[in-house]
């Protein structure tokens, strides 16, 4: 749950606050009612990935070669599917691979994933991407714009670090890039106009519930992009998010209950 919505929660249970937004609280009927549509959006982004994961196994059961068929037309086939999306380097296709980097732990792993992949197919190309979060319009007015540049620009160079030693120690090639915005929504745009093959992620192991609250960047970009999504697992959970938002979420059920009755 972001900061808006524990905003929004004191804004409307404060009692001291009510007087000046003129809010009053909500029952529990009409928390019982709003339930279902929580859960809508989750159920409704699985539906659709089980959707395009079988329509994608039978457009591959299609494109499968007929036993007998003749080899030529194959392998014009295939030559045809190339040249619109792929590029052939040494014997080997050539993937665009695009690499979202936090600057956390868990984007490593998506990176040794990618330099194993790397290793079997060397015509790989790699594309790293930093995204910095804007800085609010209340705080950017007050800096110049070298400031924020230059201060966004640092941070991207310290997240992007790391991860370019681990391929220059393999001496595997790349390209880094930098941006600013939003996360998912760059994401989703960086590999679209570099026309990237499938994005690598990784996130960490967290249970339904915790993924079901939390702002995923990962889950954003499984809604928004139409480019093949490979999620690593990562780190296990924190403590603090396994045991805080289950008790966080109790306590703001109890605080219903009692406005309630």
């Amino acid at each position: 749950m972001g900061p808006c919505s524990w905003l929004v929660l004191l804004v409307v249970y404060a009692p001291f606050l009510r007087p000046f937004f003129g809010t009053v609280p909500l029952t529990l009927n009409d928390w019982l009612f709003m339930l279902p549509f929580f859960f809508a959006s989750p159920v409704a982004m699985e539906l659709l990935k089980f959707y395009f994961r079988s329509r994608a196994a039978s457009t591959e059961a299609a494109q499968a070669p007929v036993s007998g068929a003749p080899v030529a037309r194959f392998a014009q086939q295939g030559a045809s599917l190339a040249s619109i999306s792929q590029q052939f380097a040494g014997g080997n296709v050539m993937l665009k691979v695009l690499v979202p980097i936090d600057g956390s732990r868990n984007c490593q792993f998506a990176v040794k994933h990618v330099i194993k992949e790397f290793m079997n197919n060397t015509a790989m190309e790699i594309h790293l991407l930093n995204v910095q979060p804007p800085f609010s319009s209340y705080i950017a007015r007050f800096v110049s714009r070298k400031n924020l540049h230059d201060y966004h620009r640092d941070e991207s160079e310290k997240a992007l670090g790391p991860i370019k030693q681990m391929l220059d120690g393999f001496s595997i090639p790349y390209s880094a890039h930098a941006a600013v915005g939003d996360r998912a929504k760059t994401i989703t745009e960086t590999a679209r106009r570099l026309r990237c093959d499938h994005i690598v992620m990784s996130t960490a192991r967290k249970n339904s519930l915790t993924r079901l609250v939390e702002n995923s960047v990962t889950n954003k970009v499984l809604e928004m992009t139409s480019v093949p999504v490979e999620v690593i697992a990562g780190d296990t959970v924190s403590k603090l998010e396994r045991y805080g938002i289950p008790a966080a979420l109790a306590a703001v059920l109890a605080a219903l209950l009692a406005v309630a009755d």
